[in-house]
């Protein structure tokens, strides 16, 4: 019976399955706010360039697949996103009609921020209303499995340069606004540290850590940009640079096109090779982390 097998909910950002759901899931993002037409455009624009939809749900879904698989018939794992269907909430009652009484949360983002995982915890524990008994992991970048996995990936990119001793390599993350390190927020010292740890995996002598993505706002957001690190290593005589996107670990808009589209088109104009690692999607070393992390969260709970 359900009752007696414990809950596991993945949880990922969500992202537009078709160009016409761009507007709507724009709309959810910014808390219900409307977004001015020129940006949407330019969005659709985005998705239009990568296929036309966001591989997010279906490689989320192959990432709880293999979560489901390592942990075995003790667990039943779901997949909510924050930001699109199938939400948090509407997998929340799944888990509920299902008989459930205990989950575990778990977001496909190895570093913990109050502003990212922090409000997946938010969302979930809104839905889950006192009805089921909730763990959450927050962080799980200290894994030896996930370090494991993107230095493999990074070992492997080197190779596609052809003098791989001279790449410059930039590990990459997700920026948030510059108010989250007023409270102390982790984020930072976490993504530098699994990239300190990752490096010293793949025995790199020297890197960089840059932001991605930063939102579309007037206020300041983390630096330096990866942007600007990449056009200063150009202009330093760097020939050969390697992004290693460690704050994602599946292919999305932020992968897709923020480093495939705009960062390639600024390494032409620069004259420089730029590559990226591949994401991890549904390696098996990510989807074994992530389910020794969910039984070590149950387990702290007294569940097994």
């Amino acid at each position: 019976m359900a009752r007696n097998r414990i809950a596991v909910l993945v949880m990922a950002y969500g992202g537009p399955g078709r160009i016409d759901e761009v507007e709507p899931y724009l709309m959810d993002v910014r808390g219900g706010r409307a977004t001015s037409p020129h940006l949407v455009q330019e969005i659709r624009e985005r998705y239009a360039r990568i296929g036309g939809r966001s591989p997010i749900l279906e490689l989320t879904r192959a990432q709880a697949a293999g979560v489901a698989r390592a942990l075995g018939e003790s667990f039943g794992v779901y997949v909510g996103m924050r930001h699109w269907h199938p939400y948090i909430a509407e997998a929340v009652e799944e888990i509920v009609r299902a008989g459930h009484d205990r989950v575990v949360g778990v977001v496909m983002a190895p570093h913990y921020s109050g502003m990212s995982v922090g409000a997946y915890e938010k969302k979930l524990l809104e839905a889950v209303q006192g009805r089921l008994e909730t763990a959450l992991v927050r962080s799980w970048w200290e894994h030896p499995g996930f370090l494991d996995a993107v230095a493999e990936q990074l070992v492997q990119a080197l190779q596609r340069f052809p003098r791989p001793a001279a790449v410059r390599v930039v590990f990459t993350a997700h920026s948030l606004p510059q108010r989250i390190l007023a409270s102390g927020d982790p984020y930072p010292e976490e993504l530098k540290a699994s990239a300190a740890e990752v490096a010293r995996r793949s025995r790199l002598d020297g890197w960089r850590f840059a932001y991605q993505s930063a939102g579309a706002t007037s206020e300041p957001w983390l630096g330096p940009d990866a942007e600007e690190v990449v056009t200063e290593l150009a202009r330093a005589g760097h020939d050969g640079v390697l992004l290693v996107p460690i704050g994602f670990v599946c292919d999305h808009v932020e992968i897709l096109y923020d480093i495939d589209v705009e960062y390639q088109a600024l390494a032409k104009r620069l004259g420089i090779q730029l590559e990226r690692t591949a994401s991890l999607n549904d390696a098996p070393g990510l989807v074994a982390a992530v389910a020794d992390v969910v039984r070590a969260a149950a387990g702290e709970r007294g569940w097994r």
